[in-house]
């Protein structure tokens, strides 16, 4: 990913308050884990100037790393809305895969439909273990699609969700990531050179919290 797109999609987020860097009061995961930092990028939809333009980023991104795909997958939920503008976008068949499949009709866990051999790219919104997107991967790959790859808003880069992907042998391409933003956050006085510090050494080892010391 070029280091001016990276740039502009971190003055973005920041800018819409998509990100909020808190390290003195720090965010609680659902795992447990104290967090420096919390992304909700379904705050983008709101904003047509600038969901337009990610919406226009990640199709480019399609076109120049997976120029063969034939179909667009969203994560569910928060990849769903981003999967279909890039389809729009792009002319091509869309769909979405659940964290689970439905308990009730006809049990889905893949909504639309999708061939055997079909060439598939995931559209996901924040990544930080991978986890629920190597799932997704997974469930498309366990039904028959050949799937090229994984584009993202955003990623904190963390090292097990990097030797995840390594081990599943699956492609991401993130419009931004955290040493990106916090950078960005630093030049344009969000947070200090200090706090730069202390996010990312929160990437390196979530669950280590020294990073608050």
């Amino acid at each position: 990913m070029k280091d001016d797109i990276k740039i502009e999609v971190a003055k973005l987020l920041l800018k819409i308050k998509a990100v909020f860097l808190r390290p003195e009061e720090p965010f609680t995961w659902a795992s447990g884990i104290k967090s420096p930092i919390y992304c909700d990028n379904r705050l983008i939809l709101s904003y047509p100037n600038e969901r337009n333009l990610i919406e226009n980023f990640m199709a480019e991104q399609v076109k120049n790393y997976f120029p063969d795909t034939e179909i667009i997958m969203g994560t569910a939920t928060a990849g769903i809305s981003h999967a279909a503008l890039i389809a729009e976008r792009l002319n091509l068949p869309m769909g979405y895969v659940r964290s689970s499949a439905k308990d009730h009709g006809r049990e889905n866990q893949i909504e639309g439909k999708i061939n055997t051999g079909q060439k598939t790219i995931v559209i996901e919104d924040l990544i930080s273990t991978g986890g629920s997107v190597i799932e997704c991967v997974k469930t498309l790959r366990a039904a028959g699609a050949d799937v090229l790859g994984i584009i993202s808003i955003f990623t904190y880069g963390m090292k097990k969700g990097l030797e995840r992907f390594e081990a599943e042998n699956i492609k991401n391409y993130s419009l931004c990531d955290l040493d990106t933003l916090v950078k960005v956050a630093v030049s344009e006085k969000y947070i200090s050179p200090d706090d730069e510090k202390r996010l990312l050494k929160f990437r390196d080892n979530p669950s280590d919290e020294s990073w608050r010391l």
